[in-house]
């Protein structure tokens, strides 16, 4: 064997090494536990000595591979309900699948963990592209059965807040018009599933706007792109990658992307680690002291 050949077979050699790790790696990511992520959010209108509530935002949850099943989003819930949020929003792709056969049974296996769910102020949510695509009516039927309301372009009180739901952008089924029609004047929280939302919102429109859909990335390459937003997994961009992942504070606006609790269609994750978010809302003066 020459020396050029041993080379070439080391490099080789290394390459496999080098995959298996990160897939190792990327399989024990997507089933970790999720990361509680907490920020605090000034929305205007807040009523005078009304104190702050907190909201639980949750998503993609993905329930039927091998990164969600009923067990481990029941120990996610657990983790939810242990830091007693006033609200709980839960922003969409509840199942995994592209269309009905492979969706089958998995909206129903939601049921039990999501009846533990706990909130004073209520439970909602809105539906994602894979919703849409397994069998919106199952998923719907299925958060139903578990107390949990969906809103589908249009707006309900949860106390002080209006909450407006915005059905997903990505599927189309987005009517921001109509999510806002009768919206009460007062303090208001815009939810959605993917956050591309945005370019449907007029100045001033939703001062927060809370998103799933992009988990983060899923997979994060190390110049920091995300392969869900590379084109390589559709056949258009999944989401505008300004809106990746966090808290972007645009002029007028704040958008919480939240990473997700599930995993997709791909069971791996790279430098995205699963999250859900505990967001403390309420007036400028109730803003907690660095």
């Amino acid at each position: 064997m020459t020396r050029a050949v041993r080379s070439i077979l080391i490099l080789l050699a290394a390459g496999v090494l080098a995959v298996a790790v990160l897939l190792v790696v990327g399989l024990r990511e997507i089933v970790a536990d999720p990361i509680v992520r907490t920020t605090y959010v000034a929305l205007p209108g807040w009523p005078v000595r009304t104190p702050p509530l907190t909201v639980a935002l949750v998503s993609d949850i993905h329930i039927g591979n091998r990164a969600m099943d009923a067990a481990r989003l029941d120990r996610i819930v657990g983790a939810i309900n242990a830091h007693r949020p006033d609200l709980v929003l839960l922003a969409g792709d509840f199942v995994i699948g592209h269309d009905a056969a492979s969706g089958a049974g998995a909206a129903e296996q939601l049921v039990a963990p999501l009846s533990r769910l706990r909130a004073p102020r209520g439970l909602y949510a809105v539906l994602g592209n894979h919703d849409h695509w397994t069998g919106a009516a199952r998923v719907v039927r299925a958060l139903q059965a578990a107390g949990i309301t969906t809103l589908s372009n249009r707006s309900v009180r949860a106390g002080p807040l209006t909450l407006v739901g915005i059905d997903d952008a990505y599927s189309g089924h987005n009517d921001v018009a109509r999510a806002f029609a009768g919206a009460a004047p007062g303090p208001l929280i815009a939810l959605t599933h993917a956050p591309d939302v945005v370019a449907w919102l007029s100045p001033g429109e939703a001062p927060l706007l809370l998103a799933g859909h992009t988990h983060c990335g899923q997979v994060v390459l190390p110049n920091g792109r995300g392969v869900t937003e590379l084109g390589l997994l559709s056949d258009r961009p999944l989401y505008n990658p300004r809106y990746r992942c966090g808290r972007i504070d645009d002029p007028g606006r704040t958008v919480i992307v939240t990473a997700g609790v599930g995993g997709g269609s791909a069971p791996i994750r790279l430098n995205a680690p699963p999250d859900w978010w505990l967001i403390t809302v309420g007036g400028p003066l109730s803003r907690p002291r660095p």
